[in-house]
């Protein structure tokens, strides 16, 4: 008897969240802020010097910095700064900010204003003048003035009075004087000299409570100037090395193609887990789109900044939380062809497979943990998106699959409609005749996968050879980000040449190492150049400058100093040494210690393979390349996990392992038991990174680039190089022993 009111609670809760959704997520959209890389901007990081000899640069003296530089933020009037310390140095995230050269200026100005004699004697300087005592202003002659107020109008009369009786009576004002570089004597030949006015004292001693710094201002300016002694100078000395800055209209084109490849990624997942899981695939995007609302949710309440990689991180999590639904599903379905009930079915197959999912998830939360500790930047935030993913694909697939799933299954309308669940009679045995899970036919029992093994070792022993070779001899196309320099996007609305570009810069006497053509979205067109080497300041604003006139849009720049450059680098190293050491340690607890071996071995497999095409395609190798080489670690760590747990299970059914014939026979079995959820987990994500290279931003396609590779090679390698190896060593382990009982470890199963 069907119970109608099971199904009527379903409709009442579906009804009542999508209610929820349509009211609230359009103002949780609108309070979610932006990285720069989504709506222009400027980020800057600094290496945070001594400013004066014996000064120790410590984390009071880093905060102090940085409260410093928080202040001149304000000045810019940006909302929603991002002001970090990273060890010795402080990065800066601007996002809005459209004048970067103005912010770059404010940020750097040290703001030690000091006044000083012809000789560059101080007379005074910060300690003289009243704290937040200047202001902008005009003088008696109608001039736009800086006015300072002085603590002591007496110290001011003296010193005036001193300058006064000097051969030359100017009283030279410094903004950052710089000792034994700046001078008044090598300046003031100069059309624009370094200081900011030299006032003469020719009418005598002045008394007043009031300093005034006059010069060519703007009221802007002069406005400025006034803010930033304001804010008092920087306790520190600050060295830039990195930055970059993204146009208003290059964010917006990235967030328009992000956004548009993540509603086709989704509605290709959704149309994907309908067609192959019927009813509860459609029960699945359900839940998928509780997990995305949740996700923006979380983010939003966290005050997290949305960047290009988040987003990726945001769809590539729905390939996690799809792969708990398949897991589930396809466990169900496997009992019910078993001949149990539809509720028997459910059971079983839910508690036979929350163990899998766990492990799985699990993984892949040591590389997002790994991620975020030594990741910077976007890859930060790429790790904080993939991590709550994690999180909420877990809950919404376990709790939330599984609950609405519940109600319709105790509503028994089920029962007798197995087409609903993708399960067709003929393929249903007869629960007496069901011996050992060993025994119960597959689609794939022709292929025997471990018989071949040799020939896949012989493939990826060639594959690594090709992978050294190439690395000798070509090596990788690192960006700026380890090689350091600096990058520079070239955007132009109609068609534009390598050669017209490289003109425009030798012209600004800027020598380009390489220069390639790339599609821009929206219409546009650009030109990436590398440069060796820092650009200075003045030549970032020449290239704005020149390119802006010339192409109609201020090009995008990059510049990276090789101190950083090497720290990434060690950063990426040490992320994917303790991603590897953590998952061994996690699965030789679970497992045991050979499946730990063969999974880091086909981990590594992977990670090399990604870069050996990266070396041969001579693609730019750059900072999310390592978070997709980490992420495609997690999903094919996903992989092996799954058939690793398939393993340990009929591992238990056989009870006792005599031979290394029977432990191949089992490795068979059970890659033929999981490899349809594990084509199916993948053909998912590959779907939504599909739609992310073709619709999605071109800043993130080698990042999508390499996913795609390591999809594809870590499925290979889960199947194919992981499982054999762990048969090689079970097998030395059985001949050794003359066999081997099956006792398990304690399981987690069911407690879910």
């Amino acid at each position: 008897m069907i119970k109608r009111s099971r199904i009527i609670a379903f409709v009442l809760i579906v009804g009542c969240l999508g209610g929820i959704f349509a009211w609230t997520v359009e103002p949780i959209m609108k309070n979610v802020s932006l990285g720069l890389d989504l709506q222009g901007g400027f980020e800057v990081q600094y290496q945070v010097d001594p400013a004066k000899e014996g000064q120790t640069i410590n984390e009071e003296a880093l905060k102090a910095t940085a409260s410093a530089l928080n202040r001149r933020v304000d000045v810019l009037g940006v909302n929603d700064p991002s002001i970090n310390i990273e060890g010795e140095t402080i990065r800066v995230q601007l996002a809005g900010v459209k004048d970067a050269d103005k912010a770059r200026k404010i940020l750097s100005t040290e703001a030690n204003l000091t006044l000083r004699d012809y000789q560059d004697k101080v007379m005074l300087d910060g300690a003289d003048f009243v704290e937040n005592g200047a202001y902008a202003g005009y003088n008696d002659r109608n001039q736009i003035c800086v006015f300072i107020k002085l603590k002591d109008a007496s110290k001011f009369y003296n010193v005036t009075n001193e300058v006064y009786g000097k051969p030359d009576k100017a009283l030279v004002i410094w903004l950052d004087f710089e000792e034994g570089v700046d001078s008044y004597a090598t300046e003031k030949v100069k059309a624009k000299p370094k200081f900011i006015s030299a006032p003469g004292v020719n009418d005598g001693p002045i008394n007043s409570e009031t300093a005034t710094i006059s010069g060519s201002f703007t009221i802007q300016e002069a406005q400025e100037l006034s803010e930033i002694l304001n804010a008092g100078a920087l306790p520190t000395k600050l060295t830039e090395i990195y930055s970059t800055s993204v146009g208003a209209q290059f964010g917006k084109n990235a967030l328009d193609q992000t956004m548009l490849a993540g509603i086709i990624a989704l509605a290709l997942v959704f149309a994907f887990m309908i067609y192959f899981y019927r009813f509860p695939g459609f029960l699945a995007c359900i839940t998928l789109t509780i997990y995305c609302y949740v996700m923006i949710f979380v983010f939003e309440k966290i005050n997290g900044v949305l960047t290009l990689p988040g987003i990726a991180a945001l769809i590539l999590g729905v390939g996690i939380a799809v792969d708990a639904n398949i897991i589930a599903d396809e466990r169900i379905k496997d009992e019910l062809r078993k001949g149990r009930t539809v509720k028997a079915a459910f059971k079983e197959g839910n508690k036979h497979s929350i163990a899998t999912i766990i492990d799985a998830h699990v993984t892949t939360l040591i590389v997002s943990i790994v991620l975020f500790i030594y990741g910077t930047s976007s890859v930060k935030g790429f790790a904080t998106m993939l991590f709550i993913s994690i999180i909420v694909g877990f809950c919404t697939a376990v709790y939330g699959t599984r609950g609405l799933m519940k109600l319709w299954v105790d509503s028994n309308f089920l029962n007798n409609r197995l087409g609903w669940l993708h399960v067709k009679k003929s393929q249903v045995l007869k629960l007496k005749d069901v011996n050992n899970d060993l025994d119960i036919p597959t689609r794939f029992d022709k292929y025997d996968f471990i018989k071949h093994s040799k020939k896949f070792f012989i493939v990826s022993l060639v594959l690594t050879v090709v992978g050294i070779g190439s690395l000798f001899i070509s090596g990788l196309n690192t960006s700026i980000d380890f090689s350091s320099g600096s990058r520079i996007e070239v955007v132009s609305d109609k068609s534009v040449s390598v050669d017209v570009v490289k003109e425009k810069f030798d012209e600004l006497g800027i020598k380009v190492d390489d220069a390639i053509t790339a599609d821009a979205g929206a219409g546009n067109e650009s030109v990436i150049v590398r440069v060796k080497g820092e650009l200075s300041q003045d030549q970032v604003l020449q290239v704005k400058s020149t390119m802006s006139s010339t192409f109609g849009h201020e090009p995008n720049i990059s510049t990276v100093s090789s101190i950083i450059g090497k720290e990434l680098a060690k950063n990426a190293l040490i992320s994917v040494l303790i991603a590897s050491i953590g998952i061994i340690i996690y699965i030789t607890i679970r497992f045991e210690w050979r499946m730990a071996i063969a999974a880091i071995v086909s981990l590594l497999h992977d990670a090399f393979f990604i870069v050996t095409v990266f070396s041969l395609i001579r693609f730019e190798v750059d900072l999310t390349f390592i978070a997709a080489v980490l992420t495609i670690l997690g999903y094919s760590i996903n992989d092996t996990i799954v058939t690793f747990d398939r393993i340990r299970e009929n591992m238990k059914k056989a009870k006792k392992i005599r031979s290394k014939e029977e432990v191949a026979r089992i490795a068979n079995i059970s890659i033929r038991q999981t490899l349809r959820r594990s084509i199916n987990t993948v053909v998912t994500v590959i779907l939504t990174v599909l739609a992310m290279l073709i619709f999605g931003s071109h800043a993130i396609f080698n990042f999508n680039f390499a996913l795609l590779v390591g999809l594809m090679i870590g499925m290979y390698s889960s199947v194919l190089i992981a499982v054999p190896i762990w048969v090689f060593l079970k097998g030395k382990q059985v001949s050794k022993t003359g066999g081997i009982k099956t006792e398990p470890k304690k399981s987690i199963e069911g407690t879910v």
